[in-house]
C-alpha cells in the first residue's frame, strides 16, 4: 500500500506530509491515524516506547481520553532522502478544565511506500489559563487560513 507523497522529499512533499500527518491527529482517531504506519513501526513518545500499529491504536486511544479538545499544529523543520524533523504544539485540556500547551520535536523515518517505520517524539508540556489559547479551529483538521507554528512564533 503507497502513503503519498513517497520519498525522498522535496520542500513541498514534505510540508505535504506533514499537514495530511497534522490533519490525521487532529481527527483524534486512533485507527485512522495508524494507518500512515507500518505493520511493525515504532515509536519512542517522552518515555514510552511502543511497537506496531495495535500499540499505536491503544496509546493514541489513552492520549485523547486524557487530552480533551485537542488542537495539534505540526511544520516540517528539515528533511533529507526518507527523514524529516518536524517540529509541533499542540493545545488541550485535562478532565479537571486544566489546559496545557505541548511542544515537541518528531524524527521521522519512512520506508519506500510513504509509510511511517519510525517516529521519536520529545515533548514538553506547558500549564496555561485557557484565555491564553491560540488554537481556536472547531474541532477536526485546522483551517487552512489559520495561523502555523511560525505565525505564533513557537
Amino acid at each position: 500500500m503507497n502513503r503519498p507523497p513517497l520519498p525522498p522529499f522535496t520542500p513541498e512533499t514534505a510540508a505535504q506530509k506533514a499537514r495530511m500527518a497534522e490533519n490525521a491527529w487532529n481527527t483524534r482517531d486512533p485507527a485512522q491515524v495508524a494507518l500512515a504506519y507500518t505493520l511493525d513501526s515504532r515509536w519512542r513518545n517522552r518515555t514510552e516506547f511502543m511497537e506496531g500499529r495495535d500499540e499505536i491504536v491503544a496509546f493514541l486511544t489513552r492520549k485523547w481520553a486524557r487530552e480533551l479538545d485537542y488542537r495539534l499544529i505540526k511544520e516540517v523543520w528539515g528533511f533529507r532522502e526518507n527523514r524529516m524533523a518536524v517540529r509541533f504544539a499542540y493545545e488541550c485540556h485535562d478532565a479537571s478544565g486544566q489546559w496545557f500547551r505541548s511542544f515537541g520535536n518528531e524524527l521521522w523515518e519512512f520506508d519506500e511506500q510513504g509509510l511511517m517505520r519510525r517516529r521519536i517524539a520529545s515533548i514538553n508540556d506547558m500549564p496555561m489559563a485557557e484565555t491564553d489559547r491560540q488554537f481556536h479551529w472547531p474541532l477536526g483538521p485546522r483551517p487552512d487560513d489559520h495561523p502555523g507554528l511560525s505565525d505564533f512564533g513557537f
